[in-house]
């Protein structure tokens, strides 16, 4: 989802909120000033850019794709002596980089299509932080199709098929073309489960923040979404 949408002009209303809750939640921890960091699924790098923009120590941002890689580092070439961008599938054997204090990850998990590499995922990011690092994860809320009409926030899911480990969602990003995608309906539960599983000593779950309104997005525009939000902000502890 994210790799396809961090591009477009102006970014789907999801995509908004998703970037204020993330951004609200490490000043609330402090900030992120000389903590070593890791953007697990960076895509084209604009979370990575934040967390080194903040004055992290180092950053590293980590993605299965070369081409986003490529194009994440031709966007952050201005922050090239704080950056480091790494090739690698967070299910299949990434190698250790860390270790770091804090890991971001911004709809990695539900691209697990079953249980063991959704379990995988996380002990790959549990092997490359500290005790007592953090993992700052968005992940999308289950069960709102077909009830919750995200169509006017950057999103619409076309279709949900149950089967294997977690239904298969089928969906496409409302941008400009549209962009389709799938990808997997995880329960909280499941991704609390494999935390547990992974190693981290905590899990807590914030809603998602939706930023100031303005003229294009009024408080009327995001009170809806708040009803409905496509995703969560799951804060984890590593033992």
């Amino acid at each position: 989802m994210r790799q396809q949408y961090d591009t477009s002009t102006p970014p789907p209303a999801f995509s908004v909120a998703d970037a204020f809750t993330l951004s609200t939640a490490l000043d609330a921890l402090g900030g992120v000033r000389g903590l070593d960091t890791l953007d697990m699924a960076c895509g084209h790098g604009s979370t990575t850019r934040l967390l080194a923009s903040g004055g992290a120590r180092r950053t590293v941002g980590v993605d299965s794709c070369p081409e986003r890689i490529r194009r994440a580092r031709e966007s952050g070439a201005d922050l090239a002596h704080t950056v480091e961008y790494v090739v690698a599938d967070a299910a299949a054997g990434m190698p250790a980089l860390g270790p770091f204090d804090l890991a971001t990850a911004v709809y990695l998990f539900n691209q697990a299509h079953d249980r063991i590499a959704l379990h995988a995922m996380f002990r790959a990011v549990r092997a490359n932080l500290r005790p007592g690092g953090r993992l700052l994860a968005i992940v999308p809320n289950p069960g709102a199709f077909p009830y919750a009409d995200w169509e006017p926030y950057g999103i619409s899911v076309v279709e949900r098929s149950p089967g294997g480990d977690a239904p298969l969602l089928r969906a496409r990003l409302e941008t400009d073309p549209p962009v389709p995608f799938e990808c997997r309906e995880w329960a909280h539960a499941d991704f609390a489960e494999a935390a547990a599983d992974a190693g981290f000593a905590t899990v807590a779950w914030q809603p998602t923040r939706t930023p100031p309104a303005c003229a294009t997005r009024d408080e009327t525009y995001w009170a809806r979404y708040r009803t409905a939000p496509v995703g969560s902000l799951m804060n984890c502890v590593a033992a």
